[in-house]
This record gives structure tokens, sequence and C-alpha cells, in this order.
């Protein structure tokens, strides 16, 4: 059956046979990430298929998003890097004991620490999931999150660092599950609207009339916003009338990373055709008028949300090839591949990809319904063995 209707299976027809499970997540707060995205997902999974879902954090504004979805959330402060935070184990191990969870997933390292710490003092003593979702410095700090009885990784490229930093972690306690978009929220070949058109390009008139790069990514310099002016100015360079957008490099408390930015545009000579933008709720709107997304981070990252994203809609992507949205593109659009840091070869293939891209086929993995149904499984599996006494 396939990973989609595994979990259709889950959601319109739980199994009588199956137990119904109480699964508690741990992480700092319901702000704004991937990890928290993740977060809501499974809740929204658990809850279809008839499962009592629990979020503990400190808050944060997606706590009503979780309950209007049919989860629940105890404000609990578990992510606080301070030696104060050891001062919650006793509240969160009496949190959990009321709950009585048959599953504890944490998905940080603070409350990681905290839970593994509360769980030492419950009989029985519920199952214990972490999720590695990115390529933390490897120490014993961050090895908390190598200690679930199983450990999910949302890449291949988080598993080899894990098993290549952790020797002493078994292999198979690890499962590769990669984030999943939603095809309906990323629909194949989507194309907005004349009436969002004209005021996107009456907000940003300096990117109307030619080929369009979007580099999204937040205003630090891990995200190659530089690399992407300087391929903007090559392309120029070269005769290749393109315009670039820094989505969400306009960011509070990063303003003169921003200045810096603009002053390269400057120097450069590519000030008229870059415009700076902060984060948007129409990201998939922004995608689809683009000829081009770049994924440029200089460090290698866990996953790359943003390829699978542009390219569930048909959109090329052009990357560098390491961590995992080189993961991603080597599977899925190996034309869009090219050296960390090659800004020659950077130009080179966006000139052929503006010019031809190639065809991109629709997706036939990195679903939504696809992570969520293998996060479901993780669970039922764990819950199908003995807990300790």
């Amino acid at each position: 059956m396939p990973p989609a209707a595994v979990l259709s299976a889950y959601v319109s027809e739980p199994d009588a046979a199956q137990p119904r499970l109480t699964v508690v997540q741990l992480l700092p707060a319901l702000e704004n990430g991937g990890a928290e995205r993740s977060t809501l997902e499974v809740s929204r999974a658990l809850v279809a298929a008839g499962h009592r879902s629990v979020v503990v954090s400190a808050g944060g504004r997606l706590v009503e998003r979780l309950q209007r979805e049919g989860g629940e959330h105890v404000e609990l402060d578990v992510g606080a890097k301070s030696l104060r935070s050891l001062t919650r184990i006793g509240s969160l191990r009496r949190v959990l004991t009321e709950i009585g969870p048959d599953i504890v997933h944490a998905r940080s390292r603070v409350p990681a620490w905290l839970g593994w710490f509360a769980l030492r003092g419950m009989r029985p003593r519920p199952h214990f999931v972490t999720t590695v979702h990115g390529l933390n410095s490897p120490n014993r700090w961050s090895g908390i999150m190598t200690r679930g009885e199983r450990v999910i990784v949302v890449s291949q490229t988080v598993h080899d660092y894990v098993l290549g930093h952790y020797p002493h972690v078994d292999a198979t306690r690890l499962t590769v599950i990669p984030r999943g978009i939603d095809p309906d929220a990323f629909p194949y070949g989507y194309r907005p609207d004349e009436p969002w058109r004209e005021r996107f390009f009456g907000e940003f008139p300096q990117l109307a009339g030619a080929p369009l790069l979007t580099l999204p990514g937040r205003g630090t310099r891990l995200k190659g916003h530089a690399d992407a002016i300087q391929l903007i100015a090559a392309l120029r360079e070269r005769g290749v009338d393109a315009r670039l957008l820094l989505l969400g490099v306009v960011e509070a408390g990063r303003e003169a990373y921003l200045r810096e930015m603009q002053a390269l545009a400057k120097t450069l000579g590519v000030a008229d055709i870059v415009a700076f933008s902060p984060a948007r709720s129409d990201v998939r709107d922004v995608f689809a008028v683009s000829d081009l997304v770049l994924q440029l981070s200089n460090k290698p990252e866990s996953f790359g949300r943003t390829v699978i994203e542009a390219l569930s809609l048909c959109r090329p992507v052009l990357g560098y090839a390491h961590g995992g949205a080189g993961e991603l593109l080597a599977e899925l659009y190996p034309a869009g591949r090219v050296p960390v840091g090659d800004v020659v070869k950077l130009t080179d293939r966006a000139a052929e990809l503006i010019g031809r891209a190639p065809p991109i086929p629709p997706l036939q993995r990195y679903r939504l319904a696809d992570m969520q149904a293998a996060v479901l499984a993780v669970y039922q599996d764990l819950a199908s063995t003995r807990r300790a006494h």
C-alpha cells in the first residue's frame, strides 16, 4: 500500500485492533520553524487516526492552531538553555504521570534531556522517541538526540551524520523519515491569477519584465545571499537579463546584515534588479512566478523543504550539491546541482536553466501524507513492544 493510502487508512478508518495511543511531543515553543511545523502535522495525523495528541512547550502563536485541529497543549517551559531548566524535571514528570502517555517524542535537545530524566522516575515508563532535525555540533550535549528507542532522522544526510559522529548508536534504531509537503498546497503547474501578479509586481516593479530568480531564506550569512547577488551580477555581465528576489532576508535584529547585502548589490551594479523582502505568506505564488528557485546555503543543512516545494509546483531549482538540499536535487532534479561555492559553474547552470530547463515530473515522494504515515508507524511499532515497569 502506498504511504498516502496508509495514512488514508489511519485517518478514515481507525483500526479497532490497534490500541488508542496517547503521544506527547516535547519542544521548546510553538512559534515557527521546521520542527514546530512537523509537530503540528504529526498531531493532526494522530487526531485523525483516533489517537490522543498532547504537546508540551512554552507556548506560542501556533498553540491555537494545534488546539483547533484537535491536539492538546500543556504550557511548561522545557526549552530554556539554562541550568534552571533542571528544576522543571519534577514538573514534567508530574505532567507525564497525569497524562499517562504511551510515547514521549522529543524534538529538541533541552526538552530531550528533561524528558529523559523525567521518564527515569516513571513506572511503567513510556517509550522514548527523538527526532534529529538538524546537523548539531557533535558532543555529549547533542548526543541526547540519539538516545531514543527510535531515532527519526529527516534525511539520509542526517542519518550518515549521526552514525559518523556517534559510532556507538545502533543503526537499527535510526529511521529516515523526510519531511513532506501537501501537494494540494503546492499543486503541480500552479500559476497565480492576474490580480495577484499585478499586486506583486506593483510592490516590486524592479522584478517585472525578465526571468525571476528567488532565494528564500532568513537574514543570515548561512543562506548564501552574497552568492545570489554575485550570480545576478555575473548573469548581467554575460548579457542575461534576469532579476533577483531575496525572500526573507529582511528580518528584525538583522538590519546590519541587510545593509551589508544592499551595499554589495550596489557595489556590483545590480541594486536596480535586486529586491529585498521580509518573509511572506504567499510563498507558493512567489515560487510559481519564479523562473528559478535558488538554494545556496554555504553550510550543509539537514533538509531542503524549499526544494520540494518549488519542484512540486514544477519550478526549476538550482542549488549547491551538499547536505539535504543536495541530496534532494540528486534524486529529483540533478540538472540543478552545482559544486558548493563555485559561482562560475553556478552562473553557467543558471543561464542554461533560464534558457531551457529540463522537464520536472510530478513528485511521487516527499508528500506530507508519507511523513505522517511513517511517523505513526514508528509509534505503533513501539507501542506493540513491552514497556519497562
